[in-house]
């Protein structure tokens, strides 16, 4: 009979890779993840979006005064509803949170030359308990385009997750630039210092923040009151249970002892902990 790790399919044994990486440093980057007709897509899906939202940069110290963000992307289309359940990608973050995770955010973030570096911060920094803890937040960004130094890759503090504090964003910090070709996804552990790269070159940067928290966090976005029932209604059901339609551990999110997948017209019976 087979050892458990020669059994193991590759792929299971990459996705645990990749989260043994997170424990450790902090971060981890998975080459050519995505598909390149989705990468296409979503960059002529946010080319288009720019244009009819007339989107320009925000023009504060952290979203950037050169940097084009847009929220909210589920609203926009199926492209965007494929990113957050994608299969190279989600296994990795349920190792990391758990299989009861939420989306907290799904944005884009263009970087245009001349941005200068984003202050460094943590992702979590704003939930307020004690440091070092389990992860509560695991964030990744898709390259759209190539990251490099030069263009504004991501700026990483490797093994800051571990600490017991968070970064002041107005001192000076050494850090390492995620590069990675169009298709990779950087992944990390929302304990990590970083920040955006500043963009020294001509041509613009472009990314995907698909950012999920543990099922017992509130999102950075409001999913439910942001996305209509009726959009809602039409995703695949692990995407639904990722934007909050569903009851982590029995218990959490239910409403009136039901899931709330009943008021997207489907099933609403669940087991709460307690009938366990």
């Amino acid at each position: 009979m087979s050892s458990p790790s020669t059994s193991m399919p590759v792929e299971e044994s990459g996705f645990d890779d990749h989260a043994r990486r997170i424990a450790d440093q902090g971060w981890t980057v998975v080459p050519d993840a995505i598909e390149p007709d989705l990468i296409a897509a979503i960059a002529d899906d946010l080319d288009r979006l720019e244009h009819d939202l007339d989107v320009g940069p925000c023009r504060n110290a952290f979203e950037g005064h050169n940097t084009v963000r847009i929220y909210n992307l589920l609203l926009h289309g199926e492209n965007f509803q494929r990113i957050p359940v994608h299969r190279a990608i989600l296994p990795i973050v349920e190792r990391v949170l758990d299989r009861g995770c939420l989306i907290s955010s799904l944005s884009s973030i263009a970087i245009d030359p001349g941005e200068t570096a984003q202050p460094i911060h943590a992702d979590d920094q704003l939930i307020n308990l004690d440091k070092p803890h389990k992860p509560l937040v695991c964030n990744t960004m898709w390259a759209i385009t190539d990251f490099t130094e030069a263009n504004g890759a991501t700026r990483l503090v490797p093994g800051t997750h571990l600490g017991d504090s968070n970064p002041n964003p107005f001192e000076h910090h050494d850090t390492i630039a995620a590069e990675m070709t169009a298709g990779s996804v950087l992944v990390w552990n929302g304990s990590l210092w970083h920040g955006g790269g500043a963009n020294t070159t001509d041509t613009r940067r472009v990314g995907i923040a698909m950012n999920y928290c543990a099922g017992f966090i509130r999102q950075q976005e409001n999913q439910q009151l942001g996305i209509p029932t009726q959009t809602v209604a039409a995703f695949e059901p692990r995407l639904q249970q990722l934007v909050g339609y569903d009851v982590y551990h029995g218990l959490i999110g239910h409403i009136d002892k039901k899931k709330p997948t009943f008021l997207l017209g489907g099933e609403g019976d669940h087991r709460m902990v307690w009938d366990v």
